[in-house]
């Protein structure tokens, strides 16, 4: 699988990202009869207003797309959906880091994690499987490190996660696009020396 396949989709709360996932996916399947789309969901409905995003996101997405829930085995999941008939769109890296990181919030007990896998473990195994996997893949992740330093330090460690898995995962892509007000900025990933 060449990694030129893969496409990092990355910008600010509201800029536009799940839009422009979906249609790349769109744009993707189009060009073959017996291409597919399956979506892989991290979301966890943990309270009323995210129940009402995932609903909103559910109706949103064009008809004709499978979609799977994953809020934490991530690196699993894609290896079992990934096929070169298939485009496998991720939506989103920053929920999926916040499943792990601070599932207090998220539907698990305070401070545990879901299982006994630490971050570093699903990080590693999602950056291995991505260059094998035989089938595209669209990764949808906030840019949050542009604004102020948070003041707590799981909130800032949580910021740096983030900015690292979003380094690591576009070295493991082809493109990258930056979303800004529905507006997307795409270009070739540069290589790490």
């Amino acid at each position: 699988m060449p990694l030129s396949q893969h496409h990092l989709v990355i910008g600010g709360q509201r800029s536009g990202k799940s839009r422009q996932a979906e249609r790349m996916a769109r744009a993707w399947q189009g060009q073959a009869a017996d291409r597919e789309v399956v979506v892989l969901a991290t979301a966890l409905s943990s309270d009323d207003e995210m129940r009402a995003r995932i609903e909103r996101h559910r109706q949103d997405r064009p008809a004709g797309f499978l979609t799977m829930e994953e809020p934490h085995e991530l690196a699993q999941a894609l290896r079992r959906a990934s096929s070169p008939g298939r485009l496998v769109l991720v939506d989103c890296l920053t929920l999926w880091l916040t499943n792990v990181l601070m599932p207090a919030g998220h539907g698990e007990g305070p401070g545990t994690a879901p299982g006994p896998r630490p971050w570093t473990a699903l990080q590693a195994e999602l950056l291995e499987a991505l260059p094998a996997l035989p089938g595209p893949v669209v990764l949808v992740s906030n840019e949050i490190g542009w604004g102020v330093i948070p003041m707590g330090r799981e909130v800032r460690q949580f910021v740096d996660e983030l900015g690292r898995l979003n380094q690591e995962v576009a070295q493991c892509c082809g493109h990258i696009t930056l979303m800004a007000a529905g507006q997307a900025w795409t270009r070739p990933v540069e290589r790490w020396a």
